[in-house]
């Protein structure tokens, strides 16, 4: 594998961008190395600045669904941008776009659109508040929520990666009324519910966690949450930001039949483009400004092009293309179970529809505790072995694989080669 351009390009990049990237987990420091630098894309293949080709199973972090230029995505996006890329006034880009998430979520009866699923948690957070009149927000280990500073606490992703617990610069006061508890852990949240309900204004969780790997979520578990916010008059949101229209139309609510007030979204619904929203409850979101008293704003916001392309992948989306998903993500757990029983490599694989993750354990992953159980170091000869074999993985231990309706047995084939030398690799580990 050639990688001197990507080496050249990152050395450059050193110089004006911190650490070399825009975000943190691209620095590759959860695997160690220099990252590569991705030139292109079409369907489930990469290519980087030397040229290489991959089978990409990150998939910009989940937000491709149906493939890299995927044709009908850069049709909208295009004839949106030609007509003007933002004016800061209502368009019908971002009305179609709105429309098509309140018609496929059961509780999106309206939509805020933001541009990052970061601002429409920090929006939900302050409206839950507004809203409820109340302060204590329940967050859950492992579960990450962007970087607002009041839930950049014991969260997953980069920050787990890094091995940073919190972040500098958060005032002890930001979080003074965040309560973070163990994820499908029933009797430690029940317990703080009752005694505690009444001040709380709301619960978040990740009904799909995606960023300690995927953990989901125990329907009794989601179940009690919704039960005790009902009990208590607190908010309960669910941060779909990864699993909304990843593992069905209806995001993870639809699949368990837990259903909450407020839905945070991001990734699919712009297409590869920046965007987020908040949706809910109208007698909820009403309270959002203009017709409330919680302010939001964003020159950006509904951007007419990221909701152009967002509109034209939800448009795609069909129980086919769920039940392929479904099916492909079958065959590649099996291939990797099996893979790892041959060469004698211990490996759980936890999988919803089309994320995936793999832990270097023998037991069962329910929150996070489990997951710093995992033998997380066998993580970064494998990344590395897959990625001399052309598999493009997430380059953290603690992050999820995913893949899209374009991926085909020909991708299956290339994984099998890369996972059976991969996992042959660390025999000896």
């Amino acid at each position: 594998m050639k990688n001197q351009e990507s080496k050249s390009l990152f050395k450059r990049a050193l110089k004006v961008m911190v650490g070399g990237v825009n975000s943190p987990v691209r620095a590759y420091k959860g695997v160690g190395g220099e990252p590569l630098f991705i030139m292109r894309g079409k369907g489930s293949r990469i290519w980087d600045a030397d040229e290489n080709e991959y089978t990409d199973f990150l998939c910009s972090w989940g937000a491709i669904l149906l493939g890299h230029s995927d044709p009908d995505t850069i049709k909208a996006s295009y004839n949106a941008i030609v007509d003007g890329s933002s004016f800061g006034a209502p368009t019908k880009n971002e009305l179609y776009l709105a429309e098509a998430i309140s018609s496929s979520m059961r509780t999106a009866e309206m939509v805020r659109l933001v541009n990052s699923g970061t601002e429409a948690v920090m929006t939900a957070i302050r409206l839950s508040r507004g809203f409820s009149d109340k302060k204590i927000i329940v967050k859950f280990e492992g579960n990450y929520h962007g970087h607002s500073d009041i839930v950049l606490s014991k969260a997953g992703s980069g920050l787990a990666t890094l091995g940073i617990p919190s972040s500098a610069g958060v005032p002890e006061g930001c979080v003074s009324d965040t309560v973070t508890l163990a994820y499908n852990d029933i009797d430690a949240f029940e317990n703080f519910m009752d005694q505690k309900g009444k001040l709380v204004a709301a619960v978040i969780v990740e009904p799909i966690a995606g960023n300690m790997g995927v953990v989901p979520a125990d329907i009794k578990f989601l179940s009690s949450l919704r039960d005790k916010c009902n009990e208590n008059s607190s908010i309960l949101i669910f941060d779909e930001v990864i699993s909304g229209f990843r593992v069905s139309k209806g995001g993870a609510q639809s699949l368990y039949g837990v259903y909450p007030d407020l839905t945070v979204l991001g990734k699919i619904i712009g297409g590869g483009f920046p965007i987020g929203a908040l949706t809910g409850k109208a007698e909820i979101m009403r309270y959002l400004a203009p017709e409330g008293s919680v302010y939001q704003a964003g020159t950006l916001a509904g951007n007419p092009v990221a909701a152009a392309a967002g509109f034209a992948v939800i448009s795609q989306l069909n129980d086919s293309i769920y039940q392929n998903l479904e099916d492909y993500g079958k065959e590649i757990e099996n291939l990797i179970v099996k893979a790892a029983e041959n060469n004698g490599i211990r490996v759980t694989v936890n999988r919803i529809g089309s994320m995936l993750s793999i832990f270097f354990a023998d037991n069962p992953i329910k929150n996070f505790n489990d997951v710093l159980r995992s033998k997380k170091e066998l993580y970064t000869p494998f990344f590395w072995s897959l990625l001399e074999s052309g598999i493009y993985a997430p380059p953290s231990s603690y992050e999820s694989y995913f893949f899209t309706a374009s991926h085909d047995e020909s991708d299956i084939k290339r994984l099998s080669v890369a996972l059976d030398s991969s996992f042959g690799s660390l025999k000896n580990e």
